[in-house]
């Protein structure tokens, strides 16, 4: 007799449950960029399309401090970013001086080999920033290297690195510099043009709050010439920036690629966003959250991988705490009880740390009231000493004090107008 047919579950539409997201991306959208992305579909080469391209180009001009021509956002995630940079201005041979001190520099080493180039490796211990004395003693050691490629703020870590003193050290040798500003773009300084980066890429999904697949990229006037001049072809054809500048570089276009059209919308929206906020406050409105955060998560015992001098605000990586034997069990918890995403670490600091994103539209006080409360609440439940209400009181308290700064700064301002 032939075995029953087992019932097959019928497949229908997907309705995802609703998540606060606090890891390391993405995070949550805000209702004004969802809405933007559910807009009608409209030709790549329509008029409107065009005109949204070139404001786009503006917005993302404004997030990355620069005044770069070629500044726009690579159809891909920022992985796709990272190769863009890369491909474009690494040649067979050439050798190029790359920063690990986390997950996303091995990656970078990674693309200097798939292009042929040489990778003289700096190693910086993971949690620390890339050291520029020890890039300077790389150029010191290979005079004849190109680039260098570091991770502004490593997302594995949390840790942000000196973005500024190591592209002067670059320039002093005469080399061109690659930055990974994928968690750092909208929620920590980056400013392209006064620091003469000259390749810098990004992710939607993170300080933008945008869905992921874009990846904001600029390059400056150097490094366009540097491909314009290249001596090989660009390994990747939908990556070569030489085809690309003929799409997005003017606003008479030729065909290269399908954009995802409903998406730029959103990342358009998510831009307008910062340039209403001001990306001034929206750096501030980070580091405001962040030390609330902290405050709490400090006084539930809790220890910082980062040196508070080196922290980034919107990826908080702390230590899972002694007496805690199953750490996934506690994130488990954290999504199923509490509809709370946070992050675990990776590589060598798998199951030792925790990553807790306060990153864009997530970056809120009743993100940060949440993420103690439940945090907190789990761990007592599984015995640790640890008191909800000390960790909520003290964000609170430290709202208040930063309130209290801001309003005795203004007065000192509004004073001084007066004299």
């Amino acid at each position: 007799m032939a075995a029953a047919a087992s019932p097959r579950k019928k497949i229908t539409s997907f309705h995802p449950p609703q998540r606060v997201l606090l890891g390391p991306g993405p995070s949550n959208i805000n209702p004004r960029v969802l809405a933007a992305m559910s807009l009608p579909v409209i030709g790549y080469f329509d008029p409107y399309f065009v005109e949204m391209m070139e404001e786009l180009k503006t917005l993302l001009r404004y997030a990355f401090q620069t005044d770069y021509a070629l500044t726009f956002p690579v159809s891909g995630p920022g992985s796709v970013g990272m190769e863009s940079c890369f491909v474009n201005l690494v040649e067979p041979g050439d050798k190029v001086i790359v920063g690990r001190n986390g997950v996303f520099g091995g990656r970078m080493i990674e693309n200097v080999e798939r292009c042929g180039g040489i990778p003289i490796i700096v190693e910086d211990e993971w949690g620390t920033p890339v050291d520029p004395n020890k890039i300077d003693d790389a150029f010191k050691a290979n005079p004849d290297a190109k680039l260098v490629a570091f991770v502004h703020a490593e997302t594995s870590t949390g840790c942000a690195s000196d973005a500024k003193s190591i592209a002067e050290v670059a320039h002093k040798h005469d080399a061109m510099v690659i930055v990974d500003a994928v968690t750092s773009l909208g929620g920590s300084p980056i400013k392209v043009k006064e620091w003469n980066l000259d390749a810098v890429y990004s992710g939607s999904q993170k300080c933008l709050s945008c869905t992921p697949g874009l990846s904001p990229i600029t390059f400056s006037e150097r490094a366009v010439d540097f491909v314009k001049n290249r001596k090989t072809k660009v390994q990747s054809w939908f990556m070569d920036l030489n085809l690309i500048l003929n799409y997005w570089g003017n606003t008479v276009r030729t065909y290269h690629h399908t954009a995802p059209i409903n998406s730029l919308f959103g990342l358009h929206e998510s831009l307008l966003l910062l340039k209403e906020e001001g990306i001034e406050n929206a750096w501030a409105r980070h580091q405001r959250h962040y030390q609330a955060l902290k405050a709490g998560l400090e006084s539930m015992g809790m220890r910082y991988l980062v040196k508070e001098e080196n922290r980034l605000p919107q990826v908080n990586t702390i230590y899972v705490p002694e007496g805690v034997k199953n750490e996934a069990e506690v994130r488990q918890r954290l999504l199923n009880e509490f509809n709370l995403e946070i992050g675990a670490g990776l590589g060598p600091l798998a199951g030792k740390v925790w990553r807790i994103g306060l990153m864009g539209y997530s970056a809120q006080s009743a993100n940060v009231m949440l993420c103690l409360s439940a945090l907190g609440s789990v761990l007592a439940d599984l015995g640790l000493p640890v008191k909800v209400g000390e960790a909520e009181a003290a964000a609170h308290q430290s709202y208040a004090t930063q309130h209290a700064a801001v309003a005795q700064k203004m007065r000192q301002s509004a004073v001084g107008k007066k004299k």
